[in-house]
């Protein structure tokens, strides 16, 4: 059996929602217990600092981040689970392909073209205005969180993809120009059957929009959050379609398949929204009720997240200082007489 591994960071800028959990923890969970997958995952704090410089957010985003995969069911013995600051080689390893990596190919970053883009839009004549390194540089960052644990597979949304392609674009540049196989190459995994969840107004879920619902409430907290969804004037009684609020398809990612199937039909025939937002409020309840509680220990003793980090630090510093060491070999930093 051929063992894949996989790499996930996760960005510690917010408070995970319903939409982070349908589309990324619940499927990342259960791909991590797969015999032939070798997971790492880590809360992505450097990366934070890019965008978010609210030192509070930075904080508290990293505790709730942690603490929501832990209670969502992660298996810490099958899963490296790490905080990137927690990891040196990471950075050393950052500016080690810093010095191999053209100019050129940053510059095609879409994050920087987007920005640099922004600027012309808004007539400024410096079109690098108020664009900082670490937009700029992020690309090679995530390529030393890839390449650093040697991963196959990095699953990412489309507008990631990109990055990933930089991470083999540079692999290969340092494996050629030293003349070394150190580093694996990665792809992107793009899971077509990803779920995007709608939110409450029937865009995608994103704390963006002000569209969310909090992954853990208690089951007040939720009927309220799923009161506000929208939904049109039909009355108890009159025919509905699926496709007339986004209470279905936020169902839908809750139950199965025949479960489904009788919700659709229960409107068809007459269900009155309010009843519905009961029986959508219990469905998320059935799954997220025991997390929450889990959840609630967790933040509660944030001692005990701290130590779980440390250990997966240990196990995955044992396997980055190894690599590192071959890494700084292959460009010459080594000790002088051994």
């Amino acid at each position: 059996m051929t063992i894949q591994r996989v790499l996930t960071g996760v960005t510690t800028t917010g408070i995970p929602h319903l939409g982070n959990y349908v589309g990324a923890i619940r499927p990342a969970i259960r791909a991590a217990a797969q015999q032939d997958t070798e997971s790492y995952l880590f809360l992505a704090n450097y990366h934070g600092i890019i965008k978010c410089h609210d030192p509070a957010m930075i904080a508290e985003s990293t505790q709730a981040v942690a603490a929501t995969w832990l209670a969502c069911g992660l298996d810490t013995e099958r899963t490296t689970f790490y905080r990137q600051s927690d990891i040196p080689e990471i950075l050393e390893l950052n500016w080690i392909l810093t010095c191999i990596t053209p100019k050129g190919l940053m510059n095609r970053a879409h994050a920087y073209k987007a920005a640099v883009q922004d600027n012309l839009n808004n007539g400024q004549e410096d079109q690098d205005h108020q664009i900082e390194m670490g937009l700029y540089s992020y690309p090679v960052l995530m390529t030393a969180d890839i390449l650093m644990f040697g991963a196959h597979k990095v699953p990412v949304g489309r507008d990631q993809i990109q990055h990933v392609e930089m991470a083999r674009d540079i692999a290969q540049r340092f494996n050629h120009r030293f003349g070394k196989e150190l580093f694996t190459l990665p792809e992107a995994q793009i899971d077509e059957q990803v779920e995007l969840l709608v939110g409450s107004d029937g865009r995608k879920m994103s704390k963006s929009y002000g569209n969310t619902i909090p992954l853990f409430q208690t089951p007040k907290q939720r009927q309220k959050s799923v009161n506000k969804i929208i939904t049109n004037l039909k009355e108890p009684g009159e025919p509905k379609g699926t496709d007339e609020s986004p209470l279905f398809d936020i169902y839908k990612a809750f139950a199965t398949p025949q479960e489904t199937a009788d919700f659709a039909r229960m409107l068809a025939e007459g269900l009155a929204w309010g009843e519905a937002k009961k029986m959508l409020a219990a469905k998320i309840g059935g799954e997220l009720d025991a997390f929450t509680e889990t959840y609630t220990r967790l933040t509660a003793n944030p001692a005990h997240i701290e130590d779980i980090l440390q250990a997966g630090a240990d196990k995955a510093r044992k396997q980055a200082k190894e690599l590192l060491l071959r890494v700084k070999d292959a460009v010459g930093i080594r000790r002088l007489g051994v």
